[in-house]
């Protein structure tokens, strides 16, 4: 049986190390999703919707190998621009091109992620946090998850909590996206914990 296993990460290229771990791991593109609102260690937040929209989903727009190598650029209500990989992009194309709200939230409750950490995810991910995923039978799960947790991801508990005293409930895909500056003063405030 398959479990979806996944992981935040505040540093874009923490998250880029733990796909290619997974990777040279065996893990595939079919079986790895990654979704950010950056572009190598450039954030996306800046970048008009429209310029977003216009883009060719799936289009490659970055260097790298593998996965990493064919990152589209997608338009998410509640979020903005978001860069997208594997599975998830796949997932996600179709939420964008049929005009899905609340896109990301669906396409990860639909690939096997509780609604409740689904929540999470999506509220990070507009905030400025990656998101990596990986699909795995129960043999590789335990593999997948050390792979995940040896590239500093996010404890979800503490930002949980931290999104909870600050009156955050759940995912709401009708707010906007951060811009760069708030995702700059969301991950100081995080660093300074």
């Amino acid at each position: 049986m398959a479990r979806t296993v996944s992981r935040l990460y505040d540093n874009y290229a923490d998250a880029q190390r733990s796909v290619n771990a997974l990777e040279t791991a065996g893990f595939t593109s079919y079986e790895i999703g990654l979704v950010s609102r950056y572009r190598d260690d450039e954030t996306l937040a800046e970048t008009s919707s429209g310029t977003a929209a216009g883009a060719a989903a799936g289009a490659v727009i970055g260097g790298g190998t593998g996965l990493l190598a064919a990152l589209g650029v997608i338009a998410i209500p509640g979020i903005g621009p978001l860069v997208a990989a594997g599975v998830l992009a796949t997932t996600l194309v179709g939420a964008a091109g049929g005009g899905a709200v609340g896109g990301l939230l669906g396409s990860l409750t639909d690939y096997g992620v509780s609604e409740e950490d689904a929540h999470l995810y999506s509220e990070a991910v507009r905030r400025g946090s990656s998101l990596v995923t990986v699909r795995a039978d129960d043999d590789r799960a335990a593999q997948a998850e050390a792979i995940l947790d040896a590239n500093r991801p996010v404890n979800t508990r503490e930002r949980r909590d931290a999104y909870i005293a600050t009156g955050w409930s759940k995912y709401d895909p009708t707010s906007k996206g951060y811009t760069a500056e708030e995702i700059r003063q969301e991950r100081e405030r995080y660093l300074r914990r």
